[in-house]
């Protein structure tokens, strides 16, 4: 195992930054999830106060390694690219300007030592030591088996045009978008917006096919 687990290196075909769509069978993996609705990009709103559990609390899992209470099979990692499960509760072509309207599901991958228990461990120091509210915090487990993907270069707002690729992509290779109340249109956040120009983030969108 490398000295500093990278999961982007580990599982380079999960985060590969290729511009053209690709099929991916995508196995079961184990998050730490926070579920909302409303606008990302409100101030102090819900998607803001949910990142803020997600990564309190993955940081006291990762600095656990410090502590009296280093998990069982513990290895220094990098903190995954946030993530999303994104719906709406209408039929309208997703994204929208509306984004009050939004559900969501915001995740980070956790390494294979967190257990449920340590899952709960870390929940009641991050409660502890950072008096953050995490009683939306779950222990998440995903399969999302078949998928397509893509890396969109650009706004949040031109994904549009990025995912007409992809539903091209899926009707020449006999496919058939699974996009269903189980199975969701799924982002992957390689870039920080804090820190980069909106017209070069870089975002893997996903979605599910069968």
């Amino acid at each position: 195992m490398p000295k500093i687990y990278d999961f982007k290196n580990v599982n380079k075909e999960l985060y590969a930054q290729k511009n053209e769509p690709v099929v991916l069978n995508i196995p079961e993996l184990t998050y730490l999830a926070v579920e909302g609705k409303g606008n990302p990009n409100e101030q102090n709103g819900d998607y803001q106060k949910a990142l803020e559990v997600l990564y309190g609390i993955h940081y006291t899992i990762k600095m656990s390694k410090k502590g009296e209470n280093t998990p069982k099979g513990y290895f220094d990692y990098v903190v995954p690219p946030l993530e999303g499960l994104w719906w709406l509760d209408t039929k309208e072509i997703f994204p929208i300007k509306d984004k009050s309207k939004f559900n969501w599901i915001s995740l980070l991958r956790l390494p294979a030592f967190v257990t449920k228990e340590i899952f709960e461990w870390a929940i009641a120091e991050a409660n502890r030591k950072k008096k953050i509210d995490t009683k939306k915090a779950q222990y998440l487990k995903i399969k999302e088996g078949l998928c397509v993907q893509i890396l969109h270069t650009g706004k949040f707002d031109d994904e549009p045009k990025t995912i007409k690729l992809l539903e091209q992509f899926i009707i020449n290779n006999n496919l058939i978008n699974d996009i269903n109340s189980k199975r969701r249109h799924h982002e992957i956040y390689l870039s920080d917006p804090r820190k980069v120009e909106q017209s070069k983030m870089k975002t893997i969108i996903r979605l599910p096919v069968r």
